[in-house]
């Protein structure tokens, strides 16, 4: 809690910290900063692969509005697109926050396809399956795209359990509570494009 001083006298900033039951409250000096809580090189690894991660689902939902005029598809992809464009600008500021670049160096990446330059982390279509979803149109496109996004989903909660099985990641308050998110998000989506794809294929 933060009081002004008493009137008259310069407006300095008092930092009051509350003690543990039955122990008194301190005053902290003026200079005292609130600091940001630690956070792993695995957090830090997880907010810039999930950022690569979610912009090919977003270039995947970019398709959608010239390769078919499913309205249930449409709907689906500018929610999935909304949100993981959202996503994406909360993950480059978690990083910035923390003076973190917001994409891995080059040699930190392991599993890039050499052909396109791609990495493939888990889930990702590779550059043979995004191209065939390029030249799909109509019925083919909706069941290559719900096929690819429920693959593509799949591969973010795998990275989700990962972040959680590494010692001393997914501490961060923020982060935590964003992969949480993540996971309960996705498994709603694939819920969903499951039972689209289920109808396409009866």
């Amino acid at each position: 809690m933060v009081f002004s001083a008493q009137q008259g006298e310069p407006a300095t900033p008092v930092v009051v910290q509350p003690g543990a039951p039955g122990q008194p409250t301190r005053t902290l000096p003026p200079s005292t900063r609130a600091t940001l809580p630690p956070y792993s090189p695995a957090d830090v690894q997880f907010m810039q692969h999930m950022i690569l991660h979610h912009a090919q689902a977003v270039e995947m939902t970019s398709l959608i509005e010239s390769h078919t005029q499913n309205k249930q598809l449409r709907s689906l992809g500018e929610r999935i697109s909304r949100s993981q464009s959202d996503e994406i600008n909360f993950m480059k500021r978690w990083l910035t926050t923390r003076g973190e670049p917001a994409s891995p160096a080059m040699h930190e990446m392991p599993g890039m396809d050499m052909s396109s330059h791609q990495m493939l982390m888990p889930g990702m279509l590779t550059s043979k399956q995004v191209d065939a979803l390029r030249k799909a149109k109509g019925e083919e496109f909706d069941e290559l795209f719900l096929k690819g996004m429920i693959q593509h989903h799949n591969g973010a909660l795998t990275m989700v359990k990962d972040l959680f099985n590494s010692a001393g990641a997914g501490q961060d308050a923020e982060l935590f509570n964003f992969a949480t998110d993540v996971d309960s998000g996705q498994r709603a989506e694939i819920k969903v494009m499951q039972t689209m794809l289920d109808q396409k294929l009866k």
